[in-house]
């Protein structure tokens, strides 16, 4: 990589993805906690993953196999497919911030490549500033829930890799809960079957 001349990352396609099948559950408003609340002004949770490309990778079945799977995986988790919305109190002396799960497109899902390998990426010593342009919410604040998705997935492919950027609001989940996201998104992506319970601890989403 030449660095007087560093590569662009190139968007080529997003779309919505939202849970099926849906359910009853679903169509709930699901309000925050006191503490939820307390962190409007914070940065959306971000965490990557870098994966070398195996000899017959094909990435449309890959594309297709990952959308089936979060869509599957939005079933459990159906707030991640939400808006944050603000609404007038009762008594009209206040406001209530809530998750709205049933006018929303659904959590964003973005495909991008980029001129680059994954030596490039883990070669140097510190993290290439390159990398921020792997998250589609990078530097996003929870407040921007009300506009944005609360969960984005941006999968950019390398020359000989593939990146998956995962921006999550923090108003909705805490570390514990993504890991919990994540780890049952995998499972799903490599089982590729609904019929089976997923192994981790069922989110509860009444409070």
């Amino acid at each position: 990589m030449d660095p007087s001349h560093p590569p662009t990352v190139q968007f080529i396609s997003e779309c919505y993805i939202t849970p099926k099948p849906t359910s009853e559950g679903s169509k709930k408003r699901v309000f925050l906690s006191v503490w939820d609340l307390a962190i409007l002004s914070l940065h959306y949770i971000q965490k990557g993953h870098l994966f070398a490309k195996p000899p017959s990778f094909d990435l449309t079945t890959f594309l297709h196999t990952l959308k089936h799977s979060l869509s599957l995986t939005l079933l459990h988790f159906y707030p991640l497919a939400g808006r944050l919305s603000t609404a007038k109190g009762e008594d009209g002396a206040g406001f209530t911030v809530f998750i709205d799960c049933e006018n929303s497109p659904g959590a964003r899902f973005v495909l991008a490549s980029v001129d680059l390998t994954v030596a490039h990426i883990l070669s140097p010593r510190d993290v290439p500033l390159i990398v921020q342009s792997f998250f589609d919410h990078d530097r996003a604040i929870n407040h921007d829930g009300h506009g944005r998705s609360l969960l984005s997935i941006q999968v950019t492919e390398l020359s000989d890799g593939v990146f998956l950027g995962f921006s999550m609001n923090h108003m909705v989940c805490d570390g514990t809960s993504f890991w919990n996201f994540l780890n049952t998104f995998s499972e799903i992506f490599r089982t590729n079957n609904h019929q089976n319970p997923i192994s981790p601890r069922q989110p509860i989403h009444d409070r």
